[in-house]
């Protein structure tokens, strides 16, 4: 028992509700990576060795969580097993009832808010009347037995009321129809206690194939807090188990794992995508599946889910509506396809094709065991970042996992043992007992439809745009006035562009930036840098563009996107392109080819006296969009073309975003693509934000056009066909590592995802026009914004300049961007350090102080708090020193020379050096003959990949 319940929780909600909005904590950044894995009697007969061997999976996986500073509170740990029939008909005897043999049972698996019993008894209401309502029958409610002594204090105060509801079915249908019909009863229920402001209801499992035990207790604990599951009649055909580890999140009971459907260790780097795609998708959601109850279960994924919660919410819409577990796999994380064809059967890559035309794929590194409740499978993601092992033995079972020996087996009587590779996966069909490889699964899906004729209806693009002489639209003054109202630069043409249109790379340029960041800057700024790209920071490595080339695509869909139920061609007639990225010609012939679907939308506004215009004009985009949807347009233009002397460009990466996420909100962003010509877009960032705020395509006409001068001035060599071909290589390679830093492999998963954060944008206009992105410390608004617009349209419509501005983003110029690290204050340090000079430095310090704000810290400044320390009280100099320690830099991101330089200096004041990756010469292990110590005192160990030693090791302090 625990004597601190109510308070302790309130607390806890309290921390975490202030910590999301005012510290670092985001309750939508929960992410975790686990141990999984399933036992499963490949005969479909029920065993009592299978519930035994997952409970002893759980306590081999322990080291894949979390434990609380308690001991006992772990992160959560879950097995999903079958429903005992026996074992529950006699718990309905218990509750007076006579069990029905002839009917099918269910039951649910329910968590309660625990001390508040009015909430309580209006919970076990709103689940009789929902299962009333649909016309079954209820044998009663059970508690559930549990031992609460295995429990840390922190899981004990947290935990819920657990109790099981049995229930009869009564309409004589069979259990797919059954299932179906306890799906939707869960999600009207979960829609009625959100109406009653209810919190505290879940609902672990209602199914009558199925039942979830999971929570926050250790896993070794699982059996010995539930003690169902050491009932030698409980037994199962299958076990799903898994271990949670909530990495940099808060665990919680519900947020234990199995889900309804699946396990899953990983990570969904798309999330953010996959979900405002599929509120997209709810809008065309319809099956005769559910019938008129179609809108109950809308929205498909709850509110506060976590990533792998949604991923389940998805998948059992998926099931529901009549496709098999292993299909749905396939079109939610499907293996790689789109390059690998000549080595993929037709048959299969035929049926990617179709899934790639259906939904966007959730993207992220991925392993999984799931079940349907005839089906139960474990599969991998597209590049196997994530270990399924398995083993089949003698006595008929498989079992899976994220580890080898995770269930002891008598290796004599193993019939086979592999490991799941990119992409593949194992299955069981339970009800006809037989076993599926990989190979043999994927020929039984792309034999069950005519996938090759549904795909027939797919045009690909490719072919009418290959090879289109390419001109330029824009020169002269024209062309000049455009660059500059765009914000170009002399080094953006010279150090950006040029070696793309000439290279077919991107430029090479240093680390590190030491320009403002965009909202302290003083010249114009292009939006997309007021965006930092996010990238993998939990337990998730990117992927290497380039050496995984094969398992990335950037392959762009058009097209009214259908239904996500159906599975038929309507889905398949759509038009693809192998790329976002399209040239000047290739745009105009794209829209020959659309016809009378195209939607111009001007994305300019009127130049005034007040700067209320690009809000106005921003409405006014959002409002043309919507009617233009609604009245049939298949494909939006939106264009920045139209500016001039009294029409100011929008940003596209604003104008893109207020769009996409308007007509997700209404519903109706699955019924077009958006398309767009942009100005400002130069660089594979700005591509990689259009795409990331919602852009199908992307046309950056004046960098062409650019691009084109450069050519008939003679600074490039070739046509311009040759060189726009070049240009899209390199930004295209920009775009794969761009989406690898996210580990995203697949750009229509990338797409409307937003995967940045704000810096410098304000958090009203991020909460409207892009919804769901981070800004963090806030910044200006649409008035700031329009401000800058105006003034650089000026001076390129309403100015006599003619020449580009030069600069100075990469490389410091006088009359180009500030820089903080100039070359007057660094030579005035070097000075002061080769002298020894106390005075130079103070003159070198007070150039920097005078400095304008660069960098945010600069923002900030130190506030004092009462009155000074005596000078006598405070630690020497000496004493104070020994604190100080360089950070870890890797050899090869230092010198040696640098390295041992740091390491004498830090050895003389008495401080800490550190070695950084990569060792460190022996010879810096002895003393050199004037004394210096030119060796770090701290050894990075890095995994002992390279360069640890005994020798190395010995020499630590």
């Amino acid at each position: 028992m625990t004597i601190y319940d109510d308070a302790w929780v309130k607390a806890e909600e309290e921390k975490r509700a202030w910590l999301d909005a005012n510290g670092l904590y985001k309750v939508d950044d929960e992410h975790s990576s686990c141990g999984v894995g399933l036992v499963v009697s490949i005969s479909g007969k029920p065993m009592r060795k299978v519930v035994e061997n997952g409970m002893n999976a759980l306590k081999a996986t322990w080291h894949r969580g979390a434990v609380d500073a308690d001991g006992k509170t772990g992160d959560g740990v879950g097995i999903h097993v079958q429903i005992p029939v026996k074992f529950f008909y006699d718990q309905v005897r218990r509750t007076g009832h006579k069990p029905d043999m002839g009917k099918l049972i269910a039951v649910g698996q329910v968590f309660l808010p625990r001390t508040d019993f009015g909430a309580q008894e209006r919970c076990r209401t709103i689940v009789e009347t929902e299962v009333l309502r649909m016309g079954h029958y209820i044998y009663g409610w059970r508690h559930v037995p549990v031992n609460t002594e295995v429990l840390g204090d922190k899981a004990n105060a947290t935990r819920p009321e657990i109790e099981q509801i049995l229930i009869r079915c009564e309409k004589g249908v069979d259990d797919e129809q059954f299932e179906r019909e306890l799906y939707i009863i869960r999600r009207r229920i979960e829609k009625a206690a959100i109406d009653a402001h209810i919190q505290g209801l879940y609902l672990c499992s209602l199914s009558c194939r199925s039942i979830i035990y999971k929570g926050m207790m250790l896993a070794e604990h699982v059996g010995a807090f539930y003690p169902d599951l050491m009932d030698e009649s409980f037994e199962s055909v299958f076990a799903i188990y898994h271990q949670r580890y909530s990495t940099n999140t808060f665990p919680q009971w519900w947020l234990a794992q199995p889900f309804r459907m699946l396990a899953h260790n990983g990570e969904i780097n798309t999330l953010k995508g996959n979900v405002n795609w599929m509120r997209s998708h709810e809008i065309r959601m319809a099956s005769s599946a559910f019938g008129e109850a179609a809108e109950d279960i809308k929205p498909i994924i709850p509110s506060g889910t976590s990533d792998s919660g949604a991923l389940d919410a998805v998948f059992e819409v998926l099931v529901r509506s009549g496709r098999s577990a292993p299909m749905v796999k396939t079109m939610l994380v499907p293996e790689a396809w789109s390059k690998v064809m000549t080595d993929m059967p037709k048959a299969w890559a035929d049926m990617y094709a179709y899934c790639n035309a259906v939904m966007e794929p959730w993207d992220g590194p991925a392993a999984l065991a799931m079940t349907d409740g005839r089906w139960v499978c474990a599969g991998l993601d597209r590049n196997g970042l994530r270990p399924m092992r398995y083993v089949i033995t003698g006595d008929g079972l498989l079992i899976a996992g994220s580890e080898v020996g995770m269930v002891p087996v008598d290796e004599t009587t193993i019939c086979e043992k592999g490991a799941l590779g990119p992409g593949q996966m194992i299955a069981v069909d339970m009800r006809d007992g037989k076993l599926y490889h990989d190979a043999e699964m994927k020929d039984r899906l792309a034999a069950a439809n005519p996938y090759g004729e549904w795909i027939e209806k797919v045009v690909e693009l490719n072919a009418l745009l290959r090879d289109m002489p390419e001109t330029a639209q824009f020169s002269g003054t024209e062309l000049r006035k455009r660059q500059i109202a765009a914000g170009y630069t002399v080094e953006d043409l010279e150090q950006v562009l040029a070696p793309m249109a000439e290279d077919g790379k991107e430029m090479i340029a240093s680390m590190g930036d030491d320009t403002p960041v965009a909202v302290l800057s003083s010249v114009y700024r292009p939006l997309s840098h007021f965006f930092r790209q996010n990238f993998s920071q939990v337990t998730n490595p990117p992927i290497d563009s380039l050496r995984e080339g094969r398992v990335m695509s950037l392959k762009t869909r058009f097209g009214n996107l259908r239904n996500v139920l159906d599975e038929n061609s309507s889905q398949t007639e759509i038009l693809v392109l192998e790329s976002p990225f399209i040239a000047n010609v290739e745009f105009d012939v794209l829209v020959q080819r659309f016809g009378d679907q195209v939607a111009f939308i001007d994305c300019t506004f009127s130049v005034s006296s007040g700067l209320d215009d690009l809000r106005k004009g921003l409405e006014r985009i959002r409002a043309e969009a919507e009617d233009a949807v609604r009245s049939g347009a298949g494909q939006l233009v939106l264009t920045d073309k139209n500016q001039g002397p009294s029409r100011v460009p929008m940003p596209m990466i604003l104008a893109t975003s207020a769009v996409h996420s308007w007509l997700t909100r209404k519903g109706l962003r699955t019924f077009c693509s958006v398309n767009l010509q942009s100005a400002e877009c130069i660089d594979s960032h700005y591509f990689a934000v259009l795409i990331g705020c919602g852009a199908t395509t992307v046309n950056p006409y004046l960098a062409q056009d650019s691009i084109a001068d450069r050519i008939e001035r003679g600074l490039i060599e070739g046509s311009l066909t040759d060189a726009m071909r070049r240009y899209r290589d390199a930004i295209e390679a920009g775009l794969l590592k761009i989406m690898s830093k996210m580990g995203i492999s697949v750009v229509s998963s990338y797409r409307g995802g937003l995967n940045f954060e704000a810096v410098g944008l304000s958090r009203a206009l991020v909460a409207e026009y892009f919804p769901g992105m981070h800004s963090r410390i806030s910044g200006i608004g649409l008035t700031g914004i329009e401000k800058k617009l105006e003034e650089v349209h000026a001076k390129g419509w309403l100015g006599d300049a003619d020449v580009l501005p030069i600069g100075g983003f990469y490389k410091a110029r006088r009359s180009g961007e500030k820089h903080a690290w100039e070359a007057q204050t660094m030579h005035m340090l070097q000075v002061a350090c080769d002298r020894a000079s106390y005075d130079l430095w103070k003159q070198y310090s007070d150039a920097m102080r005078v400095n304008p704000p660069i960098h945010i810290r600069d923002l900030l400044d130190i506030k004092t708090l009462g009155n000074p320390v005596p000078i006598e009280e405070v630690e020497s100099i000496t004493s104070i020193r020994k604190r100080f320690v360089t950070p870890g830099m890797s050899l090869g991101a230092l010198s040696p020379e640098a390295h041992r330089t740091l390491n004498v200096a830090m050895n003389r004041i008495g401080a800490k050096s550190d070695s950084g990756e990569g060792g460190e010469d022996p010879a810096h292990f002895l003393p050199e003959p004037n004394g210096d110590n030119p060796s770090a005192k701290i050894k990075q160990v890095a995994s002992g990949r390279f360069g640890v030693t005994a020798e190395y090791l010995n020499a630590c302090e």
